[in-house]
């Protein structure tokens, strides 16, 4: 029995249709298509709140069938027959929650609104059950005698842990505190994730001057003009959405549209219509609540008890200490453009929507490199190309682009994956913006791998990203930035394609969080490798290779701001942590209590009426709360993984083959740390991912 994150992700309220044919609904009938593939053709709207409804009767059924059964409880009657309980309904789920974030509209956010309390109902109804968690914990006390595999040993604690997690043995009255304030919780973190996406699609700049225009590259020019003819505008329009805010504070001249799209994007949530400070001391206030109704301290203390770190203390030392070996290198960093600045002209001091700015400048004069000379090589299907073609360099994979699988949207592509001639899975490729979809780049599935009476279930698997679109005049040109997004997601695509094993709750994905970045980090470093570039950078309209020299300012840019970028990540991580280390934020100003956290690391300017935590939605509407800084320490990971790579070669068959051996293929099967073990044969070394920054003193 699974339930997946994806079941808290945003909604807003309105009315919705109902299908009470269940025989016709296409969520809950084999949709005849290549390898069982989700009939996205045929689903609608109205078919979800009755598949939800049935499917939630039918695993009720499943695990009241376990609760009811006279025989002893073993582990196949128990364990086994709970972790297969439902999988209609995770079937269900992993595709409504996954398009109501990648293609949704007014009608599926007000569905999930409205199916969000069932799923926190029906979970709480399962997870609190005593009769049940009896049965459980039968099996679980003579777990020594019962030979069991490895795998199935795991299950049997994983699932007696996540039940006793879950409160299982509370007491009634504290059972129904606890299934109240996670109902609570689901909702308020589906506002939240409502309210980040609207405030976002709020926003426009709308210029009409060609002088506004100055110092935009033309792709992004034309990007502007793309959006301007989607809204029936004249001119030029751009959003605080990534692929047009990121460009224009980068390149616009105009300092006044700078600062006003910096400061509508920094301020996203924190006022109006979609204000964002309640939901976040009421999230904060229900998830302190969740913890100690189940004997832990505070939130912190539990997220953390089954992740690497384990503990807050080892978290709050991890990101002190590389704070206090990034900081000197940060300031630095800001130092030498704050220079650079003012020697070309600037007066005064370097704010927020000056920085990209004018360190875009330095970065093209330092090392003769800007985007615009980049992109030209970087075409997304030669991209999309090459990083298919690195798993199989790497991995042995093959993928083949099926036409005749449905998908939930026209810009999808939808991939066979095999290995040899075994199926792995599908892989749904999504990649520009839309107003339907949220901003950002993530990896998915719509089911996962797990075998059940002898016969094997793959995965499919979802990447979606938010990379430009194609103009009239130009393909879909990415920017380094965005090569090394598709890289990462990428990697969590394989590690999701490449999981093995019986159960869902342990295969793929299903891993600590602070580990699960280890597989899509880790990809992102042969973005800087010479030999996979100019495999496949070539000019789009020359067919022309990446000159080397280009390559050469790539790998020697690579470092570049690494202080500063080091800081701004660690900044985040330490803002999730002090909302969830039991600080007193019933009555905080979200924006004043986020300044005061931050003013010790402060290396740039902090601006008042602006704040991160309103829209911060991997901490309040996502899976990384207290667990932000799982990206860095994977960095930690990733940075030692990869110098073995370095050392037998990029390309070395015998280190995937232990990479996906040891950690892609393994999921959940042991503990994080022995897995990393496992293929590097110690523990990880701290100083790997300061001497790959270059944050090293020269001695």
């Amino acid at each position: 029995m699974r339930f997946r994150q994806l079941f808290t992700l945003a909604a807003t309220a309105v009315i919705t249709l109902s299908c009470n044919n269940t025989n016709m609904n296409p969520l809950l009938t084999p949709s005849g298509n290549p390898f069982g593939a989700p009939a996205f053709d045929k689903i609608e709207n109205k078919h979800y709140l009755p598949a939800f409804e049935q499917a939630i009767k039918e695993a009720k059924a499943e695990v009241d069938a376990i609760i009811n059964n006279p025989e002893e409880p073993s582990f196949e009657n128990t364990i086994e027959a709970l972790s297969f309980a439902g999988m209609k309904l995770n079937d269900v789920g992993s595709i409504f929650f996954n398009l109501n974030e990648a293609c949704t509209d007014e009608e599926m956010q007000a569905l999930a609104e409205k199916i969000e309390p069932m799923l926190t109902e029906y979970s709480v109804s399962v997870s609190m059950n005593a009769d049940l968690f009896a049965k459980i914990k039968a099996v679980y006390e003579k777990r020594d005698s019962l030979e069991l595999t490895k795998e199935q040993a795991r299950l049997l604690d994983q699932t007696y842990k996540s039940f006793a997690r879950s409160g299982a043995d509370l007491p009634d009255d504290k059972k129904a505190e606890y299934a109240k304030v996670q109902e609570e919780l689901s909702l308020a973190t589906l506002q939240f994730g409502k309210n980040v996406l609207a405030a976002t699609n709020a926003y426009t700049l709308h210029i009409t001057d060609t002088a506004q225009l100055a110092g935009l590259p033309e792709y992004v020019r034309e990007m502007g003009a793309s959006e301007a003819a989607a809204m029936n505008l004249d001119g030029w329009v751009y959003t605080l959405k990534e692929p047009s805010y990121f460009p224009f504070v980068k390149y616009s001249e105009c300092r006044d549209l700078r600062e006003q799209m910096w400061k509508a994007r920094s301020s996203r949530c924190l006022s109006g219509d979609t204000d964002n400070s309640e939901n976040i001391r009421k999230i904060i206030a229900l998830r302190e609540k969740s913890a100690q109704i189940l004997g832990f301290d505070h939130f912190a203390d539990m997220a953390l008890e089954f992740r690497m770190a384990k503990t807050p203390e080892t978290v709050n030392s991890f990101l002190a200490d590389l704070m206090e070996k990034s900081l000197p290198f940060a300031k630095k960093d800001v130092a030498e453009i704050q220079e650079y600045a003012n020697v070309h002209g600037f007066e005064g001091e370097l704010m927020p929507w000056d920085f990209s700015y004018w360190s875009e400048k330095l970065q093209e004069e330092k090392y003769s490199l800007n985007e615009e000379m980049l992109k030209p090589y970087f075409e997304l299907g030669n991209v999309r190309k090459a990083v298919l073609g690195l798993a199989t360099t790497l991995y042995g994979l093959t993928f083949e682009e099926r036409t005749d699988i449905p998908k939930y949207h026209p810009d999808v592509i939808t991939y066979e994956v095999k290995d040899g001639d075994r199926f792995m899975g599908l892989l749904y490729m999504d990649f520009f913006p839309r107003e339907s979809k949220r901003g950002g780049a993530w990896m998915t599935s719509f089911r996962d791998s797990y075998i059940k009476d002898g016969e094997e279930t793959r995965p499919f698997v979802q990447i979606v990203t938010n990379f430009t679109k194609p103009t009239e005049n130009t393909p879909s040109l990415l920017t380094f930035d965005e090569v090394t997004t598709i890289l990462h997601e990428f990697g969590h695509g394989l590690h999701g394609l490449l999981a093995e094993g019986s159960y869902t709750d342990l295969t793929g994905t299903s891993v600590a969080r602070d580990f699960v970045e280890l597989p899509s980090q880790i990809m992102e470093n042969w973005a800087y490798e010479p030999e996979f570039l100019c495999s496949f950078a070539k000019h789009y309209q020359t067919g022309e290779v990446i000159p080397q020299e280009l390559v050469d300012r790539i790998i020697a840019a690579k470092n570049y701001l690494a202080g500063y970028s080091s800081v701004r990540q660690l900044q985040f991580g330490i803002i999730d942590m002090a909302w969830h280390s039991g600080n007193d934020v019933s009555d905080a100003d979200v924006a004043e209590f986020e300044k005061s956290v931050l003013e010790p690391s402060k290396v740039i300017a902090l601006i008042d009426g602006t704040a991160q935590s309103p829209s911060f939605t991997h901490i309040f509407s996502g899976g990384y709360s207290a667990g932000y800084y799982s990206y860095k320490w994977a960095e930690v990971l990733e940075a030692d993984a990869f110098s073995l790579f370095k050392e037998k070669g990029i390309f070395n068959k015998e280190v995937a083959a232990s990479f996906r051996e040891n950690i892609l293929s393994k999921g959940n099967l042991e503990d994080a740390d022995e897995l990393f073990r496992a293929f590097r044969g110690r523990d990880p070394r701290p100083e790997a991912l300061l001497e790959k920054s270059g944050m090293v003193e020269n001695k």
